[in-house]
């Protein structure tokens, strides 16, 4: 028996309800206008090169006295962390009292073609640390890493123990060999020589749909379809297009960076192995005396839960703790769930040791 009935009056009926979906969403695009991200007013504290250093205006009359430092990672664009006014990571951290800065890395390049992870690490982090603390008269501040940005602040705080007060990490690779991470499988045979040797910067377009191509009908053709179902709202609409915008936006990574950090963290699995080499010292996880805390999301299909849980036997911190947030990659960020759960209990851990 065929498993699938076709009437003819049935698919003319659903093919005229298509073509009117299709005529209300053109109205609606047409009308949407420009994509605004952004929700939080901020202030420029610090720039050097491309990147910019941002301090959130506080939400209460006196924020937390020790500064939280976000630092997002190289590929894509840090306003996924303030994308909207109801879709803000930022704007709960500062509803619930805290100081919150950023580091926005820019847009690479030629002229960064040889900017390297001690730079990145030990040159624009620390500086962006230092400002901070010279600002709020604090000598130890506390990091969120974000992503590859976590795998940074683990290196940063393992370097530089005397300036992190408490560590917090999401989504944040560490164990880049475990079999549930398909990124790593592919990363792992790539030539990274060749290919930067080849093209100098890597570009922001071969990584997003490298990407991409993680979940190929469900990211480049299934949500397409869907979206035919919501061109009726415009609000709807609006917050696909801005989430598409943040998709799309992808600096190039600057080459030389790139090149250590797939040689280093993907094909050589350094930090479990404790062989990363940043300006010629070597990070051990066992240096990280401080308080940290692990956010992963248990649905990430670009960091599996293994490869952020590998961290708990690696540091050398007695306070270690963990948070599982049920969903995956970017929900972590922008679903509803997310806004309740996440800042809350990020703010919630940094009270308790920031006293």
């Amino acid at each position: 028996m065929f498993p699938i009935t076709l009437r003819p009056d049935q698919m003319a009926k659903e093919l005229a309800e298509f073509g009117e979906k299709l005529t209300h969403g053109s109205r609606t695009l047409a009308g949407i206008g420009d994509i605004e991200v952004g929700a939080c007013a901020k202030e420029v504290v610090y720039q050097e090169d491309k990147l910019t250093l941002y301090r959130y205006q506080p939400r209460v009359k006196q924020p937390h006295p020790v500064p939280l430092l976000i630092v997002y990672a190289l590929v894509n664009r840090p306003y996924m962390t303030d994308l909207q006014e109801d879709r803000s990571l930022v704007r709960g951290l500062l509803d619930a009292g805290l100081d919150v800065y950023l580091i926005d890395w820019g847009y690479p390049d030629a002229a960064d073609r040889f900017l390297n992870l001690d730079d990145y690490i030990n040159g624009y982090i620390r500086r962006c640390v230092d400002r901070i603390r010279a600002r709020s008269a604090q000598e130890r501040i506390n990091l969120l890493g974000i992503c590859q940005g976590g795998a940074f602040s683990l290196c940063f705080s393992a370097l530089h123990p005397e300036r992190v007060r408490n560590l917090v990490t999401m989504v944040t690779p560490v164990d880049f060999h475990t079999p549930d991470n398909l990124l790593s499988h592919w990363v792992r045979q790539i030539d990274v020589d060749l290919l930067v040797d080849t093209l100098g910067n890597v570009p922001g377009e071969l990584l997003n749909w490298t990407f991409l191509t993680l979940k190929p009908f469900r990211l480049t053709g299934q949500k397409y379809v869907d979206l035919v179902n919501i061109l009726e709202k415009e609000e709807a609409a609006r917050n696909f297009l801005r989430m598409e915008k943040w998709i799309f936006d992808s600096p190039d990574q600057a080459g030389e960076a790139f090149r250590e950090f797939v040689k280093q963290f993907f094909q050589d699995n350094g930090l479990v192995k404790g062989t990363v080499e940043i300006g010629g010292r070597r990070v051990d996880l066992k240096d990280l005396s401080m308080p940290v805390f692990n956010v992963y999301a248990t649905q990430d299909h670009l960091v599996p839960p293994a490869s952020s849980l590998a961290m708990k036997s690696l540091v050398g911190t007695r306070d270690y703790s963990e948070f599982a947030f049920r969903g995956g990659h970017i929900g972590i960020y922008v679903s509803g769930r997310a806004q309740k759960e996440i800042p809350a209990a990020v703010a919630e851990w940094l009270n308790a040791r920031s006293g």
